[in-house]
């Protein structure tokens, strides 16, 4: 008997804003840059990336952040520049700029906050949240406190 998951009505898996042969690429330099990683949860890890990359964009200056799951994703993508920078557009209409927070700085209302700030947009984008990656708010994010979106992403 084969169990198939329903889809929450207007949601859409993220790894479709990616397409197959760029998710096959990323998927394959996580599990390179992570040997723990296997194949299919870098598959995951790359299509809630590419949600969290989405739904940043869409609401700049809002202090969003990957876990250190999902961030492994985002470094990988930013890797692969050509298909990175098409992306953002394709997708966002702009350039999406990681900015590192320094270290021992926090974004706004703590990791708790940021966690559900983030998962709230990715929702409100449309786009499913795969909570095994997004762990607890103490696994937000290895870019010392987060990674997100340039503060000022809608000026150039």
């Amino acid at each position: 008997m084969t169990i198939t998951l329903e889809r929450p009505v207007g949601t859409t898996d993220p790894i479709a804003l990616v397409g197959p042969e760029v998710a096959d690429r990323l998927a394959r330099r996580v599990t390179a840059d992570h040997p723990d990683v296997s194949e299919p949860t870098a598959r995951r890890i790359v299509g809630q990336a590419a949600a969290f990359i989405a739904a940043s964009g869409q609401q700049p200056g809002q202090s969003l952040a990957p876990s250190a799951l999902v961030d492994y994703g985002w470094h990988a993508f930013i890797l692969h520049t050509v298909d990175y920078a098409e992306f953002c557009l394709r997708v966002v209409g702009r350039f999406v700029h990681h900015v590192p927070t320094d270290e021992g700085e926090e974004l706004p209302g703590g990791a708790a906050a940021t966690r559900e700030r983030t998962l709230d947009a990715i929702r409100a984008a449309g786009y499913e949240v795969d909570e095994e990656l997004w762990g607890t708010a103490a696994d937000c994010s290895q870019c010392h406190a987060g990674c997100s979106d340039s503060p000022n992403s809608g000026k150039q």
